[in-house]
């Protein structure tokens, strides 16, 4: 999966793989040597996050710019959801982890032809715009450690699109665009039990390392996180992913 270039044939791939791992027909995940990074389509170009055009706000452009944004993000994470399945196999991991991950690769998958089906209704395509490659560096920088990983990507960037989805879908809605609203609220529900799932499995390992999983996960972030958690928090989100306010609220920057 990592390998695949294209982001039609890494959805088609990855609800073939779901489909065949739910059913029973895939049940060992087996080892494997992983690429440092996954394959990507000659478009769009990749640039530092410092780097992108600032993205324009209101009209046509702007709700492309935005959507083409978050299919970005959807893209990289289905590679996000299979490498930590594929990754971290030396963990002696139960298969309900597997479980978990390979049902986030389904939803990312999904999520991402949802976006890219609403952006050629639209008159565009993914790939027409640049995007950043921060979501992978985040990859890159825990790929030594699993804890480090569910820290980063699910409690810390996943969790800020829970915050982020509400303000986005009304702005969506006033501007009259109420089916990308839709599939932005759809995306948002779903990420929830993404966000459930890096929870759980952090304090599954904190429990197993012998360490408490707050103070811990407040040493991932301070050593590996480039910046604050800033709110506002999406509370009934972030609570229903039972991440109590423990975890995130002493990261926030200082007033």
């Amino acid at each position: 999966m990592l390998r695949t270039q294209e982001p039609a044939d890494k959805v088609t791939l990855t609800e073939s793989y779901s489909a065949a791992w739910q059913s029973g027909e895939i049940s060992d995940v087996g080892n494997v040597t992983l690429p440092q990074r996954p394959a990507r389509p000659a478009r769009p170009e990749l640039r530092l996050p410092n780097d992108m055009p600032r993205r324009r706000k209101g009209g046509a452009a702007g709700r492309m710019a935005f959507l083409h944004a978050i299919a970005h993000i959807e893209c990289n994470a289905i590679d996000l959801a299979w490498d930590i399945v594929a990754r971290f196999t030396h963990n002696d991991l139960p298969r309900a982890f597997y479980d978990d991950w390979v049902q986030v690769a389904a939803d990312e998958a999904r999520h991402f032809d949802m976006l890219q089906r609403r952006m050629a209704q639209l008159g565009g395509a993914y790939g027409d715009l640049p995007a950043h490659d921060g979501l992978w560096q985040a990859a890159s920088d825990t790929s030594d450690d699993l804890m480090a990983r569910l820290a980063l990507v699910p409690m810390v960037l996943e969790a800020r699109g829970l915050d982020t989805t509400p303000g986005a879908v009304e702005k969506l809605r006033n501007n009259g665009d109420a089916e990308s609203a839709e599939i932005l609220l759809t995306i948002g529900e779903e990420e929830v039990p993404h966000v459930a799932a890096g929870v759980r499995w952090f304090r599954f390992l904190a429990e197993r390392r012998g360490l408490d999983p707050i103070a811990t996960f407040h040493e991932y972030v301070r050593q590996r996180f480039k910046g604050y958690i800033k709110p506002p928090f999406n509370y009934a989100a972030r609570n229903t992913a039972r991440m109590d306010r423990e975890f995130y609220e002493p990261l926030t920057p200082s007033p």
